[in-house]
């Protein structure tokens, strides 16, 4: 508990700064309040953003229940997770211009209706495609609505109220990442009205609801004066890099890598030669490019992203091999999934709000101790496997988890920091929209690649606990390597 007014803001502020850094995903917002926001509005905002953070965590525990209903295959289970971060990654700054142009209230509630009617379409899809086009759709709505949370907070907020809302926004990721996965896991064990995993998504039509009705009577109107235009070209050669490289990945091996999937794999990467070229094209012209050469080139921001991908895609598999492997390999029900990937949240959640004073006062050697932690949790997550499997326990996997969620934490809001040193101010939200888009991009691609070995693994003579071993063990390698980079990287400012 804070005991003062001084502790209070200090930690606002290291809130604040953070969230600054990494959330700001449209142009320049507005020099100063528009109109205030009450604390409804603030908590409408709140849970508006926190629906669509809260869906990519509370999918994994129901896959192999939706495999059992739906008699879904792997790769279409991966497509269910990745289909919606991969939507969400490549509009995600098209979100936040569009709110920036046409009103963040009227993005907002457009973002909201999608998500909730395909939350819905979730909820009621009588196959596995329906199920993933369905999924699509709510990632492309959460890129609407999202950016204009932190926005809204930016042009209708002041001083300690407005650190004080973001610090609540800085929070919410953590706090999402605790329930999803044991929400998940208690919906789908309570099997309510027998509709087994369907009120995973069915539980958020009626919570939008609610915020759309609340909305237009709290959420003042607001809009930037000077807007930057999107660019369609560059967002349209983005999806298409993604998802060429993204089918193969999840469907290649299953159809024996027919000619086809290899034409795609070439128009891959064709779509992201062609980005490059669009990008800088765009750049020269005096336009703002969705990722400007210019600010990729940074020292920081190159180094960063470099290295902090592979970190990104592994965390992104992790979730997707763990759920699978408690539920599928040690035969434990949806809700002890969910319960026992909870220590791991927690201390994640833990984690992101002791590393800002961490890394202000040690900088990257924060992020180098955290992958460090990450790794030793996973080695020790990998022995407690082999020891005792298949009657691993909760308990017995508490500890490892924990170590490496408080590692992931302590990396993960240190590449953020670092990442963005370079990036001048006036830039610093276009520089946050370039690094959230990699960072959902690479969550996708890495259930995509090591959740489709994982799947291949598990499907051979080894079995789950080797395909456990070895995907999660290249994990850990991947977090040392990471490591040992990290070293070279600046320190912020």
């Amino acid at each position: 508990m804070v005991t003062s007014m001084t502790a209070q803001l200090d930690r606002a502020h290291e809130a604040e700064v953070l969230v600054d850094d990494i959330t700001v995903l449209a142009s320049p917002t507005d020099a100063k309040p528009t109109s205030g926001l009450s604390p409804i509005g603030l908590l409408i905002l709140l849970c508006g953003g926190f629906l669509p953070v809260l869906d990519f965590f509370i999918v994994n525990v129901a896959l192999p229940t939706m495999n059992t209903t739906l008699h879904a295959s792997a790769p279409m289970l991966e497509l269910v997770v990745a289909g919606y971060g991969t939507a969400y990654a490549v509009m995600l700054v098209v979100g936040g211009r569009l709110g920036d142009a046409f009103g963040r209230d009227r993005m907002f509630v457009v973002g909201i209706t999608g998500f909730t009617i395909s939350s819905l379409l979730c909820g009621i899809a009588p196959n596995v495609q329906v199920l993933i086009v369905a999924r699509i759709a709510q990632g492309l709505s959460a890129a609407m609505s999202q950016p204009q949370v932190l926005a809204t907070f930016q042009s209708t907020l002041d001083g300690p109220k407005r650190a004080r809302a973001i610090g609540l926004y800085a929070s919410m990721g953590g706090i999402a990442a605790s329930l999803g996965q044991l929400l998940g896991g208690a919906l789908v064990h309570a099997d309510i009205a027998g509709l087994s995993w369907r009120p995973i998504f069915l539980v958020n039509v009626p919570i939008g609801v609610a915020v759309l009705l609340l909305t237009r009577r709290f959420v003042p109107a607001t809009r930037s004066p000077s807007p930057a235009s999107v660019d369609l070209p560059g967002t349209a050669l983005l999806a298409i890099a993604i998802v060429g490289l993204l089918v193969p990945l999840t469907e290649g091996r299953v159809l024996h890598w027919p000619v086809w999937i290899w034409a795609l794999l070439a128009v891959a990467a064709a779509a992201a030669t062609a980005m490059v070229i669009v990008e800088r094209r765009t750049e020269r012209s005096g336009r703002t490019p969705l990722v400007p050469p210019s600010l990729v080139s940074l020292r920081s921001m190159r180094r960063g992203l470099t290295i902090a991908i592979p970190f990104f895609m592994g965390f992104g598999a992790f979730m997707f091999v763990f759920a699978l492997t408690v539920q599928n390999g040690l035969h434990e029900s949806a809700l002890e999934s969910g319960i026992a990937i909870s220590p791991m949240a927690v201390a994640f959640f833990a984690g992101t709000l002791v590393a800002p004073r961490l890394i202000a006062r040690h900088g990257r050697l924060v992020v180098v101790a955290g992958l460090g932690l990450q790794a030793i949790g996973l080695v020790w997550l990998i022995d407690v496997m082999h020891g005792e499997w298949p009657h691993v326990s909760t308990l017995a996997m508490a500890a490892p988890l924990a170590v490496a969620g408080i590692g992931q934490a302590f990396a993960l809001v240190g590449f953020f920091r670092i990442i963005l040193a370079d990036v001048p101010g006036r830039l610093a939200g276009i520089g946050s929209g370039v690094l959230v888009t990699m960072q959902q991009g690479s969550l996708a691609l890495g259930v995509a690649s090591l959740g489709t070995l994982f799947v291949s693994l598990a499907d051979g003579s080894g079995g789950m606990r080797h395909a456990f071993t070895v995907v999660i063990g290249i994990q850990a390698a991947i977090a040392v390597v990471v490591g040992l980079l990290a070293l070279r990287l600046p320190d912020p400012e």
